[in-house]
């Protein structure tokens, strides 16, 4: 069964960093859309960053601030946090789509904290 396995997050002060990493267990599949969601308590669950083949797509949010990098050898996906923000504090999940079947997957969430 596949599972994605996240890490990096955690409590920062305001204008910190973190990085968020996330890879797969338990699977050979490809994926050929990986990103990040985040849900704060309240809210609902929203779109981060996106990574599609050679595209990648960001929230108006964290554009200038956050990247989303990729390395297909390891089907892994990361997100470098710069400049960080109360307002960037949630649960932010990992997000697969499997090549071919279109299959989607989740991470079970990692908390990130900024404190101001």
């Amino acid at each position: 069964q596949v599972q994605l396995v996240e890490s990096g997050g955690g409590l920062v002060q305001a204008g910190g960093s973190l990085r968020l990493s996330c890879a797969p267990s338990g699977s050979t599949f490809l994926f050929n859309t990986m990103g990040w969601f985040r849900q704060a308590p309240g809210n609902q669950r929203e779109l981060v960053a996106i990574s599609r083949g050679s595209s990648t797509n960001y929230a108006d949010s964290v554009k200038g601030r956050f990247t989303i990098s990729r390395d297909n050898a390891k089907n892994a996906v990361y997100l470098q946090m710069n400049s960080l923000k109360p307002e960037d504090t949630a649960v932010y999940y990992c997000y697969a789509k499997r090549m071919g079947s279109g299959f989607e997957y989740w991470g079970q969430g990692t908390q990130v904290t900024v404190s101001s």
